[in-house]
């Protein structure tokens, strides 16, 4: 037969910590790096407040969001979407 193992409060205690500090080393990792370069046309359409494939695709067709087609699939590069919302951002009016 097998033999048990009694696991105290103690080595639950070193487990949480353990893998804490494990998860927050994941955390920094994933934080410091730089979002992805290109973008599928789903992840610019929930960027862009959930727009609608056709929206999207006036947008290109009047030349406001550059994109690059690889076989026929729309990628969007970060830099462009997040200037097009930055070139579309409305002021804050001071009230006055």
């Amino acid at each position: 037969m097998g033999s048990i193992d009694i696991v105290t409060k103690q080595d639950l205690e070193q487990f949480k910590t353990d893998l804490l500090a494990a998860v927050k080393v994941l955390l920094d990792e994933t934080r410091n790096e730089p979002p992805r370069r290109w973008l599928k046309t789903y992840q610019v359409r929930d960027m862009l407040g959930e727009i609608s494939a056709g929206t999207l695709q006036t947008m290109r067709n009047n030349g406001m969001l550059p994109y690059s087609l690889l076989t026929g699939l729309a990628l969007y590069e970060y830099a462009d979407v997040t200037k097009l919302m930055d070139e579309l951002k409305v002021p804050i009016k001071k009230r006055g």
